[in-house]
């Protein structure tokens, strides 16, 4: 894993649930703050220049000399680390997630048959089939079926719900497709339909969906602050162990992802005490995470936090319990496998992994599985004197030549005119 300087907001999402921290803040004692900051990675010069102070000042408030006592430095101090306003006494901060809806519902309204019919057909297909097969019909749909509703006055939240709901879903399917842009558009799209809604959450679950989709694209510090964000709306919400295991997930791949060891593992911790509590609420928008799909997020934090044993054990616990009719799961899941082997240099076991995924449907309309069966290839390539690597390989090759002929439509061209 390549080293990177560690950001504040990630260190801060971390330590939010640290009583050393929240004491810390609820006292207004900057300097401890600082010092756990620094203690973590952050240099003296990061955290003066961040909040615009000298280090001569910065190394008072931290060795006690002085403390912290004007608003607008409190201020600065809350924006530069993205500390929740409430914790330090302060207003809401603009970064912060706005208010749900005025009339701040906890229920979720009842869905509409149609909408929630159409949204079992997209969800059941998406998952056999992938994403870039079904954009295209659930845009059409939202725009047909569902937009006309929103500006009737006649229509109750639950339209709005459901635009929400079908919203996300066209994100995720754009981002299947390798249209990462397009996939934030519409999950920035879907959080306010989901406000406006009153259903806090389905709001939850797209703040979910922001958190993967940063990760994806590079960025821990946002995908943190996503998870966060999604909790917080959870928080006030029904209770519903699989969303709040779901995003107690995705803060730990961010913090794993950001070399925050210690939160990372305690997320993990909370998400797998939250699926294993108990039966879930209803809720019919949201998309299940289960324990094959807890399975499959552990093995990728746990190979990031270079607990590689730990990781091969949940890697094989995606693949036993991903039933078949999940292709795009099941073949992310055996990937993860195959790269842990690799990793720990178990070889032949690796090649054994990896004659699953040359059954993987060639006509997976999912570029996510294109590019991370490239990936897996690439490392794989680097062990080529191995006999039975190179064989493999060769099949290997032969079935992505299969695939991408079928998937000429999804696929776009490289620059130099060979497929990616």
């Amino acid at each position: 894993m390549s080293h990177q300087l560690p950001d504040p907001r990630v260190i801060i999402s971390g330590l939010l649930g640290d009583e050393r921290l929240l004491r810390a803040l609820a006292e207004r004692d900057m300097g401890t703050v600082f010092r756990m900051l620094n203690s973590r990675g952050m240099s003296t010069r990061r955290l003066a220049a961040a909040v615009d102070i000298t280090q001569g000042r910065l190394y008072d408030y931290m060795n006690g000399k002085s403390r912290v006592e004007k608003l607008t430095l409190f201020e600065q101090i809350a924006d530069a680390f993205h500390i929740p306003g409430h914790l330090l006494g302060l207003a809401r901060r603009s970064w912060e997630p706005a208010a749900v809806a005025e009339h701040h519902r906890t229920d979720h309204p009842p869905p509409g048959g149609d909408d929630l019919a159409a949204m079992d057909h997209f969800r059941n297909a998406d998952r056999q089939t992938g994403g870039g097969r079904l954009y295209g019909a659930v845009v059409r749909h939202l725009s047909d079926r569902v937009a006309p509703r929103l500006v009737d006055t006649a229509s109750g939240p639950q339209v709005f719900a459901a635009a929400a709901a079908l919203t996300e879903m066209a994100g995720w399917m754009a981002h299947d497709s390798g249209q990462d842009d397009l996939a934030g558009l519409h999950f920035a799209r879907a959080l306010p339909l989901a406000r406006t809604s009153g259903d806090l959450p389905l709001a939850a679950h797209v703040a979910a969906s922001s958190s993967h989709l940063a990760l994806q694209t590079g960025d821990p510090a946002a995908a943190v602050e996503w998870a966060r964000t999604g909790l917080d709306l959870a928080a006030q919400g029904p209770r519903i162990p699989a969303l709040t295991a779901r995003l107690h997930t995705m803060q730990a791949r961010a913090l794993a992802a950001a070399e925050q060891h210690a939160p990372a593992a305690r997320a993990l911790d909370v998400a797998q005490r939250d699926l294993e509590g108990g039966a879930d609420a209803e809720h019919p928008w949201l998309s299940p995470f289960d324990a094959a799909a807890l399975a499959s997020e552990s093995a990728l934090i746990l190979r990031d936090l270079e607990r590689l044993d730990d990781a091969l054990q949940h890697a094989e616990q995606a693949v036993a319990l991903r039933e078949t009719g999940r292709a795009r799961s099941l073949a992310l899941s055996q990937i993860s496998l195959v790269d842990l082997h690799v990793r720990r240099r178990e070889l032949d076991a690796a090649v054994h992994a990896a004659h699953g995924l040359l059954s993987t449907s060639p006509t997976l309309g999912s570029v996510r599985v294109v590019q991370q069966l490239d990936e897996l290839r690439r490392l794989l390539e680097l062990h080529k004197a191995y006999r039975p690597i190179r064989e493999y390989l060769v099949r290997f090759d032969d079935a992505r030549r299969a695939r991408m002929l079928l998937l000429a439509d999804l696929i776009p061209p490289s620059p130099g005119g060979t497929r990616a």
